[in-house]
């Protein structure tokens, strides 16, 4: 009998076989994570398809030849200038920098050599003092293990340039002078006219163009390949026309598309539900009751449409689609879409959407009256 059985008054059997249950449920969870590793690992490695097919070198970025032809000279071993890439989202303005940087480096140098900040990281003017300064301050060290020739300089990449600072982005202006010995600079921008004179001047400028729609088609294509998709011809037209040029937005809308349509075949129906397109006979019936409908009519419409849930900024992109079309003089036209203008700066500054689209509707019913 141990103190235990004394005290409680349990049978010391029953007692020891009690303790050592437990010892052996102690022990089982180890068992059961150790089995459960290796299928954790295998999902960790199921990576959005936009990472997957980002371009692993300087020859697989579409459409952007200029900007490809100075990389490569700097692959062969001339020297980089400072870049300025710009243009619209999902053009490869981070694949193409990222990718050249892989060549250049190889896959053991590229953490040392290469420092990349995003708008997510802080970046006011005490990081640029501190960490990129830092960085460029290193003096270059180490060989390719591959034998092949390693640039003597080191790269910095500040994507969403144009989300800095003002001070931030005059801080950088002298450590770019002052470092341009080791250190060469990439900044990514969507809006140039956000970036000050003095680094534009200080940089080669290359600006990104929207992808073709020949150029998207192959690139869908070749994915659908890979991942064994079941798609139709206008599914991958609708894509292309939901993206306007985004590569990035088009290959997310196709895995969305592929998860929500397992094993069936991937339809343009199910691609314009996934991108949040207004069914045009929805848009069709709010331009007609702007043009011979009442105001109250009017208000129902709008509390209708916003309430389907469908993002304004589409609307508004739609509705200004459809109102080139119609048969208004230059006159109206203009009207509507400076309306149109203002209307998006307010809803990109978080105005009421509802609001902001009876006041559209209201615009458009006026102008139409005039007819």
């Amino acid at each position: 009998m141990t103190s235990l059985d004394v005290k409680y008054g349990i049978p010391g059997g029953i007692m020891q076989a009690f303790l050592k249950g437990a010892t052996v449920q102690a022990t089982r969870p180890q068992k059961d994570k150790a089995a459960a590793g290796p299928s954790t690992e295998k999902k960790a490695k199921a990576i959005p398809w936009v990472e997957k097919y980002r371009p692993k070198c300087v020859d697989d970025v579409a459409f952007q030849e200029e900007v490809v032809a100075v990389l490569k000279k700097s692959l062969e071993g001339a020297d980089l200038p400072n870049l300025l890439f710009y243009g619209p989202p999902g053009t490869g303005k981070t694949s193409t920098i990222l990718a050249a940087a892989r060549e250049l480096y190889g896959p053991e140098l590229y953490r040392q050599r290469v420092l990349e900040l995003n708008a997510s990281d802080e970046r006011g003017i005490q990081v640029i003092r501190e960490k990129v300064k830092n960085f460029a301050q290193l003096t270059v060290a180490g060989t390719r293990t591959d034998g092949k020739l390693c640039p003597p300089f080191k790269i910095i990449i500040l994507d969403e340039a144009d989300s800095m600072t003002a001070p931030a982005q005059a801080a950088l202006r002298r450590t770019m002078e002052k470092e341009s010995r080791t250190t060469r600079f990439c900044l990514i921008c969507n809006y140039i006219s956000r970036i000050i004179e003095p680094l534009t001047s200080r940089c080669s400028k290359f600006r990104f163009k929207p992808l073709a729609n020949q150029i998207q088609e192959e690139r869908l294509l070749e994915i659908c390949k890979k991942e064994n998709l079941k798609y139709t011809k206008e599914s991958i037209t609708a894509l292309v026309q939901v993206s306007e040029g985004d590569l990035r937005k088009a290959i997310t809308f196709l895995q969305s598309a592929a998860r929500l349509n397992v094993d069936k075949e991937i339809t343009d129906r199910a691609i314009v539900e996934i991108a949040g397109v207004v069914p045009v006979k929805m848009i069709d019936n709010l331009l007609q009751i702007c043009f011979r409908g009442t105001f109250e009519k009017l208000e129902v419409a709008v509390k209708d449409i916003v309430d389907e849930g469908y993002s304004a900024t589409q609307i508004l992109s739609q509705l200004h689609d459809s109102i080139i079309e119609q048969d208004l003089n230059d006159k109206q036209k203009s009207a509507i879409t400076e309306k149109m203008a203002v209307v998006s700066k307010c809803l990109s500054d978080g105005a009421d959407e509802y609001l902001q689209m009876l006041s559209l509707c209201s615009v458009i019913m006026q102008q139409a009256s005039e007819n």
